[in-house]
Order: C-alpha cells, then structure tokens, then sequence
C-alpha cells in the first residue's frame, strides 16, 4: 500500500486516520474473503482489482469524499464477495 505524503501546509484530521484504518480493515477482510474463490487465477484477478482500487484512495483528502468513497467500495466487494460482512 502507498503511503500519502502531504506537505507541511496540509495536515490530516482525526478523521482521516480513522478512514484510513477501516480502508485497512476491508482490505484485510477482502482478502480473507476471496479464499473462497476456487480458481487461483480468478482469485489473483480480483485480488489485483481489490487492490488497485483500495489504492487509489489515499489520492483523495477530502474527508467526506473519502467516507463516500469507502461506503461505494464496501458495497462493491459485497456484490463480488458475497462472504465479506
């Protein structure tokens, strides 16, 4: 995962590290999710999708944006991951 680095004149809220952290959370649970896909070369393709979207996220500074955009992908991967809660 890639680490957002700010300038000194953009500082993070509390509410920035706690959305990082439930990025984190879904992105651990999608993988353990996607052990119940049975064929490794579809489980890799969307491993690398679940990754390349959770990574773009940092991009975003806006808190609000990135609450929505958290709530977009938890209903995304419950749609290709019917496992993950």
């Amino acid at each position: 995962m890639h680490r957002v680095v700010l300038d000194s004149t953009k500082r993070l809220t509390l509410k920035h590290f706690i959305l990082n952290q439930q990025f984190l959370n879904l992105y651990r649970h999608s993988i353990r999710a996607s052990r119940g896909i049975k064929d490794p070369v579809t489980r890799k393709e969307t491993l690398a999708w679940i990754r390349s979207e959770i990574e773009r996220i940092p991009r975003l500074q806006d808190a609000d944006l990135l609450e929505e955009r958290l709530k977009v992908c938890r209903r995304e991967l419950r749609q290709i991951l019917p496992t993950l809660r």
